[in-house]
């Protein structure tokens, strides 16, 4: 065994080695969308005092991460997004509404000094009117202190003195000598007078309006932390209380902009279909490339097992949260996981039916030397689409992106050093090599043996290609302006709810019971499995609560499985951060091309891609299926798929025409196409297998997603040969670049250097 294969397998061992410890000592974290609960996005707005800038949202984060705590939600997630936006996760929290009272969209709590009753007396518009914890309307002096200057508020229950449950306020040192003042005025007044009430108002709400104690002499006040609010509470009165005192006041209002919900059960299925997913597939994408490629098939197969160790392990490891769209990520990874070693496979059977006589094991490392350029470049343009998912995406997109990219780089280590150890281990065995039929590089493939013997000339009217493909552009177009997109929740605001009811409702009764609620325009479907999907404009939380009751009068035990509350601002947002994500793929994408390639081709390459987007969403709008986040997800790993095509291709091309210089570049990339054909056939299945076994059994969840990309890549490995390739041939027509310079081969190495192969025979024609 080499030094360099040595090496290969001490490294993959170790790896995998750290990658099975990982897998067996840490657990996943899990996305709200997969172990349920409550999900919100907080839009800071300016106030009259305070603008929502970096520093005043990050102190309302903090307010909020105080209040969330005293919910007593089990390892609740708060982070800033961008300068002015909070997300909120709230795991295991299926009703929003609880989440939403206690943080509020204002919050601001404030204490002011009671002038008297309330009534058309009081209310010249100067004087803040508002009602009592019974309802009588009080008149309100300005802000004498805000919640900010709150340090700690507390429930306790008072058995010695039998005040039974109170509450205790203590106050920071300033606000400390505020709140003495104010209460010190309030006792100047008579007992029982309303003037000697101090009123706790929470977002223009009066929240508990305590008169002071008739202990407390005049212009003396109470000491900070000596206060106490005594009331007929109960437990729960005083602890909510007491929570919305210390929450304190926000520095800013927020707005809910986004809040999604997930029900536990949804999750739970989702992970379930993904893992049957997963394993079916990857089982049939092992078994397709062990038929395909023999042994060395069933050597890459084993090191496909352990790309899915290494790239789990890595999620694990680096804390991602893994989400239902980074799980699907993670199931078609393992499908382009084979890309590498299809390409590796081919490229190795061409040299050992190329080149009579060469070794097994030459032939093996010519492979790998040859495929290396398309491997990384193919490899590359999909990590730009996941990076683009990343910067660009929202939400679980964003983790789908993370796991693409993590699966790439995994597949790659899988690649070229798990299955390159173990090959040409195996290429060392004398039984592997003399047998054709066992290793699978010495057979040259039914594909590929089928286009050597009708060798047809598929680029020999290039113009006829352009003009399927133009029709196909002008029938996805024509779905676009007659059908329309029909754009999800996520991009065009409003709320999106779905129910599992115990008994069977069908549509026409959902929509009447809706209607007769007051819900009349809301949009009523089914969503699988029965359950009932209603889509509404503006919808609160107490709306919410009254449409699952009105559903529950006809369907009995209803329960929310999935709800998602976009807001319109955030809707314009998204929808705007989804064309600028495909304009930037696009011109990133011809930017790597142009670089690596002659400028011809990337043109050719990017009109391909465009040719891709259009199509999948004319069919997706023929199909009236929905576009939505999930939907721009899959559209960007389509435009990453259907480059990685056409850069395999193009690579061929260039070496080909470097070659041979003189010839007709329709004749090298005719022959660049036949060459390349098998390769993409065999990466091409061994995708198929996954995204048919997400279709069938991903459930509802994942149906669209898989159907978007079961879609972008058979419409991309067509464009890839029959747009892409005819396209850069009319362009190099007009193009003054001479052809790519030949690449001058290393000399060997002489003397007592070099090394002859042991079970080389050293026969040449």
């Amino acid at each position: 065994m080499t030094r360099a294969t040595t090496v290969r397998a001490v490294l993959a061992a170790a790896v995998l080695l750290v990658a099975v410890l990982i897998t067996l000592t840490m657990s996943p974290r899990l996305g709200l969308d997969l172990q349920g609960g409550t999900r919100m996005v907080l839009q800071a707005e300016d106030s009259d005092t305070a603008k929502a800038d970096r520093a005043s949202t990050d102190r309302t984060l903090e307010v909020l991460r105080r209040r969330i705590d005293s919910l007593g939600v089990t390892e609740p997630t708060l982070t800033r997004s961008g300068e002015d936006r909070i997300i909120v996760e709230l795991p295991d929290v299926q009703d929003p509404r609880k989440a939403a009272e206690v943080i509020g969209k204002t919050a601001q709590l404030t204490f002011h000094a009671v002038q008297g009753p309330g009534g058309p007396a009081a209310d010249d518009g100067k004087v803040l009117t508002l009602p009592d914890e019974q309802g009588r309307e009080l008149a309100l002096g300005p802000v004498a202190l805000s919640g900010a200057g709150v340090k700690e508020a507390s429930a306790s229950f008072d058995a010695q003195q039998g005040a039974g449950w109170t509450v205790s306020l203590d106050f920071h040192k300033d606000a400390g000598r505020d709140w003495t003042r104010l209460t010190g005025e309030a006792a100047c007044h008579p007992v029982q007078d309303e003037r000697r009430r101090v009123a706790i108002v929470l977002d223009k709400r009066v929240i508990s309006s305590p008169q002071v104690s008739p202990t407390v002499a005049c212009d003396t006040g109470l000491p900070s932390g000596s206060t106490q609010i005594t009331g007929s509470f109960s437990a729960d009165e005083a602890r909510e209380l007491a929570l919305l005192i210390e929450g304190g006041a926000l520095p800013v209002p927020v707005e809910i902009v986004e809040q999604r919900t997930v029900g536990p059960t949804l999750g739970a299925a989702a992970i379930d279909a993904s893992a049957r997913a997963a394993l079916i597939g990857a089982a049939a994408t092992a078994l397709f490339i062990t038929v395909v490629y023999r042994l060395f098939g069933a050597l890459a197969a084993v090191a496909l097992g352990a790309y899915g160790v290494i790239s789990y392990a890595a999620l694990v490891g680096l804390g991602v949260t893994l989400t239902l769209p980074g799980l699907a990520g993670f199931v078609l990874a393992i499908g382009m996981a084979v890309d590498a070693n299809v390409l590796v496979f081919e490229r190795a059977r061409e040299e050992y039916a190329g080149r009579p006589g060469k070794s097994l094991r030459s032939s093996l490392t010519a492979g790998f030397k040859g495929a290396w350029s398309a491997v990384a470049d193919s490899n590359v343009t999909t990590l730009i689409a996941a990076g683009l998912l990343f910067f660009l995406g929202s939400g679980p997109v964003k983790g789908f992106g993370v796991t693409l990219a993590i699966g790439v780089l995994a597949s790659m280590f899988s690649a070229l050093v798990i299955a390159r150890a173990l090959t040409e281990i195996a290429a060392r065995s004398r039984f592997v090599a003399d047998f054709r039929g066992v290793n699978g590089i010495a057979i040259p493939g039914r594909v590929r043996t089928w286009l050597t013997r009708r060798d047809p000339q598929l680029m020999r009217s290039p113009r006829r290609w352009l003009t399927v493909s133009a029709v196909l552009i002008a029938v996805a177009v024509a779905g676009i302006v007659m059908r329309g997109v029909n754009f999800g929740v996520e991009f065009t605001g409003g709320r999106l709810v779905e129910y599992s009811t115990s008994r069977p409702v069908d549509v026409e009764t959902a929509r009447s019971a809706l209607a007769g609620a007051g819900f009349g325009d809301a949009e009523v479907t089914t969503a699988g499995a029965g359950d009932i999907s209603v889509r509404t404009g503006d919808l609160d939380n107490d709306d919410e609560h009254a449409l699952r009751a009105a559903l529950a009068a006809e369907g009995g035990e209803t329960t929310k499985v999935r709800d998602e509350l976009i807001g319109p601002s955030l809707g314009d947002e998204l929808r705007r951060n989804a064309l600028i994500a495909l304009a930037i793929a696009v011109l990133v994408q011809l930017g790597y091309l142009a670089i690596r390639f002659r400028w011809t081709f990337a043109v050719a390459s990017v009109g391909a891609l465009v040719h891709d987007v259009i199509i999948l969403i004319g069919t997706f709008a023929w199909l009236g299926r929905t576009v939505d986040g999930i939907f721009l997800a899959a559209l960007l790993t389509v435009i990453g798929y259907s480059v990685n095509d056409s850069v395999v291709v193009f690579d061929r091309v260039r070496e080909l025409w470097a070659k041979a210089r003189r010839k007709p570049l329709a004749e090298v990339a005719n022959r660049a196409v036949l060459q390349t054909v098998p390769r993409t056939v065999n990466t091409g299945m061994g995708a198929l297998f996954i995204l048919t076994a997400l279709a069938v059994l991903g459930g509802d969840s994942l149906e669209d997603f898989a159907l978007a990309l079961l879609i972008g890549i058979v419409v991309g490995t067509y464009s890839s040969v029959m747009t892409a390739v005819p396209a850069a041939l009319l362009l190099e027509r007009t193009s003054k670049v001479p052809p790519p310079a030949r690449t001058r081969a290393p000399r060997a190495r002489q003397g007592g250097a070099g090394r002859r192969d042991p079970h080389d025979n050293g026969a040449r024609v």
